[in-house]
């Protein structure tokens, strides 16, 4: 509170379809990413102009750069090579960082971790969550993942790519410390 700009989710088409919450996103002005067929633009076409919007008004952009969330079968449909994350997805990220990158002062980098395994939806709601671990972590943004060509340059990609590798690689092994840590409490 007080401390970032108002938050803004890249959210699924879906959830617009959310009783209340769905129509209050979609007042807010929160980007509704439609998948496209593969190979199309059009979850790009959408974050450009979000990206194009939030240069306005100040805003903390949101972006789960896993794209979904983690199951088992999902990390071994992608073969990831980490051991407890997918394989991240950058189109996103690097659009905005093209669109406004020179604009965002840091990346917030944000890890949630259940220590004694992911809890199902309902244990959430009726209050059977024993143990949920956040870290956050401030990155600077390197120079040259800013300002570039997302879709037509390929060398931009990599150089974002290797950046955002750099953090999985981290963000990896800090979610091992922290179940290994979480695993020897009660």
């Amino acid at each position: 509170h007080d401390r970032i700009p108002f938050l803004k989710f890249f959210l699924k088409a879906e959830l617009i379809w959310v009783p209340v919450i769905g129509l209050a996103w979609w007042a807010l002005d929160f980007p509704f990413m439609k998948r496209g067929k593969p190979g199309g633009r059009s979850d790009l076409e959408t974050t450009r102009r979000a990206c194009e919007k939030f240069k306005r008004i100040p805003t903390t952009v949101i972006n789960f750069v896993e794209g979904t969330r983690f199951t088992p079968a999902k990390h071994a449909a992608q073969q990831s090579p980490y051991r407890h994350l997918l394989k991240p997805k950058i189109g996103g990220l690097g659009i905005a960082l093209a669109t406004m990158g020179e604009q965002f002062e840091a990346l917030l980098d944000v890890t949630i971790v259940y220590p004694h395994g992911a809890p199902r939806f309902w244990d959430l709601l009726s209050g059977r969550l024993d143990a949920v671990t956040v870290r956050v972590q401030q990155r600077a943004i390197p120079p040259e993942v800013l300002g570039g060509d997302p879709i037509g340059d390929k060398a931009y990609r990599q150089r974002i790519g290797a950046w955002v590798d750099e953090q999985w690689i981290d963000k990896d092994r800090l979610i091992d410390e922290l179940l290994s840590a979480g695993r020897d409490k009660p």
